[in-house]
């Protein structure tokens, strides 16, 4: 987790992102400015003293923002490599918060893409559908976190599972985070990413799993209840999994509502053991 000198300079660096990128870009330049972004942040995963000159707060921002110019000119596109410039400019508490922002960056880019394109629902929904697919199937989850095989290896058998059922916006912000080092789990970069999405649209996502569907009012409901709950407005996304037996089980951040009867039912088993 950042600490806040990094929170700021984050906060920094995703608006000069949004001033070097301008509301006229189109999908396909969106989309290329993406896996620039994620390239640079890999060349910083791959050559630790390349970042730590960069990270280095004792030196001065206009000279690590020239030395990283004259690094990237010719090797990626002049918006990457402003965008770059401004990373490296910030005071970030790590050099590995740098490498992370520039992910970031591209990530916010790839759903700007979606966002251009009217897409950006769909691409959060698919999202929450492969998160629900990972917790389902464990031996998937545990070979795309396996960090000892290839990184290309390990988008090879996303592509096997997903290449042609989701959005191409959302295969990319997937086989990034199958492919990054930097990621702990896939699962846990996906909430990243839905997380993301729901702040661009300034709300909070709650995941909510039950045994059976939920009506369109049921859904209504729930919204408005959580939205006053949490003081925001709240975007529902829903799965079944006959496994809650009934009732819900909902997550909004790190806070999990449990009200399924398996968890009564649990506690109830742990109860009476004791």
């Amino acid at each position: 987790m950042m600490r806040s000198a990094s929170r700021e300079a984050l906060a920094h660096l995703r608006r000069r992102r949004d001033e070097a990128v301008g509301a006229r870009a189109s999908v396909k330049t969106l989309t290329g400015l993406a896996e620039e972004l994620y390239a640079v942040a890999a060349l910083l995963v791959a050559q630790p003293r390349l970042r730590r000159i960069l990270g280095d707060p004792a030196t001065a921002p206009e000279a690590r923002a020239e030395f990283v110019g004259g690094l990237l000119a010719g090797k990626v596109g002049k918006t990457a490599v402003t965008i770059t410039q401004a990373a490296v400019s910030e005071r970030w508490s790590s050099p590995w918060d740098l490498t992370d922002s520039l992910e970031a960056a591209g990530d916010d880019t790839l759903f700007a893409a979606a966002e251009h394109d009217g897409m950006l629902d769909r691409v959060e929904d698919e999202l929450f559908r492969f998160e629900r697919v990972l917790d389902a199937e464990g031996e998937l989850s545990t070979l795309l976190d396996e960090k000892a095989a290839d990184g290309e290896h390990r988008v090879e058998l996303l592509d096997r599972v997903v290449s042609g059922k989701v959005h191409p916006i959302t295969l990319a912000l997937l086989q990034h985070a199958v492919r990054s080092d930097r990621k702990r789990s896939v699962a846990l970069a996906i909430d990243d990413l839905l997380e993301a999405a729901s702040a661009r649209q300034a709300r909070s996502v709650a995941r909510v799993v039950s045994a059976v569907a939920l009506s369109e009012e049921q859904q209504q409901r729930l919204t408005a209840a959580l939205s006053e709950l949490y003081g925001r407005a709240i975007n529902l996304r829903t799965a079944i999994d006959p496994g809650v037996l009934g009732g819900l089980v909902i997550r909004v951040g790190d806070e999990v509502i449990d009200g399924s009867v398996a968890a009564r039912l649990a506690q109830a088993r742990t109860a009476l053991a004791g």
